[in-house]
């Protein structure tokens, strides 16, 4: 039994998920919320290890089979060495980044089959699945022209890409609404956080 809260945060390039998921963590850790930040791909060791490989600009022959694995890989690790401890422990993680992006990014945006992933998916994180997912939702040009010229591997794919992956984010969002806000990554930072803050103190019972 997982006593803790599971929280993530999704979106395109630039969309102001990192700067969010901070936020949060701040904001809980104010209150006395025993909460912990993580990264994906990364978090542990290993992870962070695998992380450098996929986002490498160098490794400009991996392919789409190759790059869904890494990532699963990652992930499982992270899903062992923390997700499972902390979560039986109460914490409350926030995560930038979990399956989702996996099938917005491998799934829609490259062609994997999203069945598989999620196949996958529910072997690397043991069934784990968040309890609220906040979509920072950006257009895509914007969002690109945020991250400047100084871009990892993914990052640096066509427009056309990117677009996929926007819209694969529509799509698991308006298949599970229950779990995924989307969030208008063009307000200012403060306003989005308002409203993360009070969907968050919802799933908590605060207040």
């Amino acid at each position: 039994m997982l006593k803790g809260k599971f929280i993530t945060f999704e979106g395109s390039e630039g969309c102001g998920k990192s700067t969010q998921s901070k936020f949060l963590v701040d904001h809980l850790t104010a209150q006395g919320f025993p909460v912990k930040l993580l990264r994906e791909p990364g978090g542990v060791v290993i992870s962070e290890k695998v992380r450098e490989i996929l986002l490498d600009r160098k490794n400009t022959q991996m392919n789409k089979e190759c790059e869904t694995l890494l990532y699963m890989a990652a992930r499982a690790q992270l899903v062992e060495e923390v997700l499972i401890p902390e979560l039986s422990q109460g914490t409350i993680l926030v995560c930038d980044r979990f399956l989702d992006s996996t099938v917005a990014y491998q799934g829609y945006g490259c062609g994997v089959s999203v069945d598989t992933i999620k196949a996958m998916g529910l072997f690397a994180t043991k069934g784990i699945v968040p309890d609220l997912t906040f979509f920072l939702d950006l257009p895509t040009e914007e969002g690109l022209r945020r991250r400047g010229t100084e871009r990892d591997r993914i990052e640096l794919r066509s427009m056309e890409y990117h677009e996929r992956v926007r819209a694969g984010y529509h799509q698991i969002a308006q298949s599970e609404p229950e779990r995924v806000v989307v969030i208008d990554g063009r307000r200012s930072k403060e306003e989005n956080f308002m409203t993360i803050r009070t969907h968050v103190e919802k799933l908590l019972k605060i207040g």
